[in-house]
């Protein structure tokens, strides 16, 4: 099935809702049926067939099937927001006295959820860099249950070789989950790499529009019913249906965004290579990156994101973010405005405990006029 058809067609039965055009918000929180059969048979199912909202809705089993389509899984659930997604996932994962290995930078709240939460309930976990396959062996232990990657990451966009860690994952009894946002499902589908579980923060290019907060799981059919029936239900981090009806909107023009992104990000990043303000530019598809090969081999391109470190102090990194005026200053990415982040803005300890100079800026490229964007940052710069 190609992407658009699973954008505008997958899931979508027509003749069940008056042949409306786009499906519609089913905002009902209970479901009744008519026969004591059919009610058994809905509660035995309630993963597909919706008896109450907390579980199964129609409008969401509608975004499910998309979702999983695009990752090339057999099924997906979706979360009230990315962070319930990585919690959900990795407590599907753990229990008191197991191990789990997680590259270095990753997500903020994956990290406190690493490091800060589950060591309260006897999860202990080892942080890595995770560029180099050898490090992952190194730090194997006989109760480790689970390797966290995020490929690219989403400040200073590190990659981890996804086939390579599954395989030596798999070999050891270890389960692979990876958080693929920085890619969207169209430029990396970790699961045909070998990872076991991929996960999005669904506010940033899959809602596109920065007007929702959700989170995607994707997975074999097995591992998916098993969260559901524990992790999903229990801690109740429920999409609404209007949301989900939002992110399906958003679906139609996702190829569209993802494409534009792929092909204005290099030009942008491309006119600011050697400028004499810029100390290095952190971008995947650079030919400078030492992983740019890898990024070739498992990325299909590399929309929006890209970070530059500032021959500046904080100051001078105030007035070069304050003298951006085609750039919102932000936090997130993914919709149709360009934005700008300035890590100096972030608590000190948080900059530390995550490796990030205070002159670190990361930009977001929308769907904004690609001119225009080079020369707003290249006229801030000289405010530097």
């Amino acid at each position: 099935m190609d992407i658009p058809e699973i954008l505008n067609h997958l899931g979508e039965e027509h003749e069940r809702y008056f042949n409306a055009v786009a499906p519609p918000v089913i905002q009902s929180s209970n479901f009744c049926y008519k026969t004591v059969a059919d009610f058994r048979n809905a509660i035995a199912h309630e993963t597909h067939i919706p008896t109450y909202t907390r579980g199964a809705n129609p409008t969401v089993s509608i975004l499910h099937k998309k979702l999983a389509a695009l990752e090339k899984a057999e099924d997906a659930l979706v979360f009230a927001s990315g962070t319930a997604a990585i919690t959900a996932s990795v407590m599907s994962l753990v229990k008191v006295g197991d191990h789990a290995i997680c590259v270095q930078k990753p997500y903020s709240w994956t990290n406190a959820l690493l490091n800060k939460y589950l060591v309260n309930y006897g999860v202990t976990t080892t942080m890595i860099d995770g560029t180099h396959i050898e490090n992952f062996e190194k730090a194997i232990k006989p109760n480790t249950k689970l390797i966290y990657l995020e490929s690219p990451n989403s400040i200073t966009f590190e990659l981890q070789d996804i086939e390579a860690v599954s395989t030596l994952a798999h070999k050891h009894g270890i389960s692979v989950v990876i958080d693929n946002s920085y890619c969207s499902p169209l430029c990396q589908n970790p699961l045909e790499l070998g990872a076991d579980l991929v996960l999005h923060s669904a506010s940033k290019y899959i809602g596109g529009h920065s007007d929702l907060v959700a989170g995607v799981v994707c997975g074999s059919k097995v591992r998916i019913e098993n969260m559901f029936a524990k992790e999903f239900m229990n801690l109740g981090a429920i999409i609404s249906p209007n949301d989900a009806w939002l992110m399906i909107r958003s679906l139609r023009t996702l190829q569209l965004r993802i494409d534009k992104a792929v092909s204005t990000t290099p030009q942008v990043v491309e006119a600011l290579i050697g400028h004499p303000k810029i100390e290095k530019i952190y971008y995947p598809f650079l030919k400078s990156n030492p992983q740019y090969e890898l990024a070739k081999k498992q990325m299909k391109g590399s929309p929006g994101l890209f970070s530059l470190l500032l021959k500046t102090d904080i100051k001078g990194v105030e007035r070069f973010c304050d003298s951006l005026k085609r750039f919102l200053m932000a936090v997130s990415w993914g919709g149709h405005e360009s934005l700008v982040i300035p890590f100096c803005a972030i608590a000190e300890e948080n900059r530390k405990a995550n490796d990030m100079p205070d002159n670190l800026v990361r930009f977001f490229i929308g769907i904004d006029e690609v001119e225009y964007l080079k020369q707003d940052i290249l006229q801030a710069l000289d405010k530097i």
